[in-house]
């Protein structure tokens, strides 16, 4: 059993004794420790906290505990249930809530979960105040109300809706362009809360939808994290139904991934690339990415004009970063797209409306789009930790190995070739080194990966 306290929240999988798996006494405890943070950071006399989850099996287990924790420590609850991650993150400001937590273990399979933790912006904790909330749950340092003065609790469900009213409200989300183009689309929910609001979403946008894996019951049909290897059904299903795309999201939403109408993916690295591209044909700006995301981004922000920055991989660093360079649009490789016109969270809600504004106004087929760009190929591998691997010798080794190439170290190891690149970094949600590798071809990408693979395996049999 695997449980993982970051500075980003707690994440584990379901069962297993205390401190070895997401066990009730360590939600109960985390969950404490985040809500006397909130209270000693807003110093008010009844503080206010935002909940939601996705639809994973063991969800509504993980809310009664975390919603009883929270009153017990006398703050008022606002439980939005069946949610998606940029849903609740809007909630918290529309709400004036002074924080917020998401029940989901994201991309993960099904017996995992997560406590994800947001401050009064809506925004995922910084690494000061995850820090300081690691530091309350190991110490066990509680103050619970007395009986007179137990947090009250709210259920609202409206939240998805409101969502989806203030994107389609958004300045260029052409709804006129969306609804001439009769669009029909295929959706992937994996049996989660995309099956609740990406629907409700087309419907509004005057998109035909047709719904596969759209029931939130939490038994995701496949692998959950939208990769190509685990999108084979749908897209046979975009192509036997003569669907303009397909789109996939993950079990809380904020990565989104698009199939071409002809069945071929078009990649969710380039979902970031087709939303900004949008975005920045509209107005200049410069844009942010991490360091494992596609060299695409870059070459189209340079093509309107705009400056491209890069960041540590984690939502908050790209969030960071956009503020520091002003960024107009932004967000992760995976899928991830931040646009802050909106809020400054990762949202496929805000992704799909860009995207298929996009497609209408170009009048293009799916394939057609993704060839206008830069062609690039990423390969994205791992390798499982185990206790006598020691990470930073590998990364520090590597780093020293190709010091005469460009070479970046805010977060793991990142090398860049001239026509490619490869970033080795320790997960932040797995016991994994992920090793993600980009170049002109998908041989030359995985024969990338595959040289650096047998090096790190090399520096752990010596």
């Amino acid at each position: 059993m695997t449980l993982i306290k970051s500075i980003s929240g707690i994440r584990g999988t379901i069962g297993g004794k205390v401190g070895e798996g997401l066990s009730p006494v360590d939600i109960v405890r985390f969950a404490s420790a985040f809500g006397t943070w909130i209270i000693r950071r807003c110093q008010k006399k009844i503080p206010t906290v935002v909940i939601g989850r996705d639809a994973r099996i063991s969800g509504d287990i993980i809310r009664k505990l975390v919603t009883s924790s929270l009153q017990a420590l006398g703050i008022d609850v606002y439980d939005l249930g069946l949610s998606t991650t940029p849903t609740v993150e809007l909630a918290v400001q529309m709400q004036n809530a002074d924080g917020g937590i998401i029940l989901t273990a994201s991309h993960n399979p099904k017996h995992w979960n997560a406590l994800k933790l947001l401050n009064e912006k809506g925004e995922f904790i910084n690494a000061n105040d995850g820090l300081e909330v690691l530091a309350i749950a190991e110490s066990d340092d509680y103050n619970f109300a007395k009986v007179d003065d137990l947090g009250r609790y709210y259920f609202d469900d409206t939240y998805i809706q409101k969502h989806i009213d203030s994107v389609i409200k958004l300045k260029w989300v052409n709804k006129d362009a969306i609804k001439a183009a009769n669009f029909k689309v295929v959706v992937d929910a994996v049996n989660s809360t995309g099956g609740i609001a990406v629907p409700a979403l087309l419907e509004s946008l005057g998109v035909s939808c047709v719904p596969l894996y759209c029931e939130p019951n939490g038994h995701f049909p496949h692998n959950p994290e939208p990769l190509a290897e685990h999108l084979t059904e749908i897209s046979k299903f975009v192509v036997e139904t003569n669907a303009d795309c397909g789109i996939v999201i993950d079990p809380d939403v904020d990565r989104l991934a698009l199939v071409n109408e002809d069945g071929s993916m078009f990649g969710e690295e380039y979902t970031l690339v087709a939303c900004a591209d949008y975005i920045l044909s509209k107005q200049k700006g410069n844009t942010v990415s991490n360091l494992s995301s596609s060299r695409a981004l870059r070459e189209v922000t340079h093509k309107y004009g705009g400056q491209y920055f890069s960041s540590a991989v984690g939502e908050v660093n790209v969030v960071n970063q956009m503020k520091e360079c002003k960024a107009i649009i932004g967000g992760e490789g995976n899928g991830g797209i931040i646009f802050p016109e909106s809020h400054y969270g990762r949202d496929s809600i805000v992704g799909i409306a860009l995207f298929l504004s996009l497609l209408a106004e170009k009048k293009m087929k799916c394939s057609e789009l993704r060839s206008s760009y830069p062609s690039f190929y990423m390969s994205k591998n791992k390798i499982q930790l185990t206790p006598e691997i020691d990470v930073e010798m590998i990364l520090s080794s590597i780093s020293k190995k190709y010091a005469h190439e460009d070479v970046t170290t805010i977060d793991g190891v990142k090398i860049d070739f001239a026509e490619e690149w490869v970033h080795l970094r320790k997960s932040n949600t797995e016991p994994i080194i992920r090793i993600y590798t980009e170049s002109g071809s998908k041989k030359n990408a995985d024969n990338l990966a595959e040289r650096f693979i047998n090096e790190i395996k090399e520096l752990t049999i010596s």
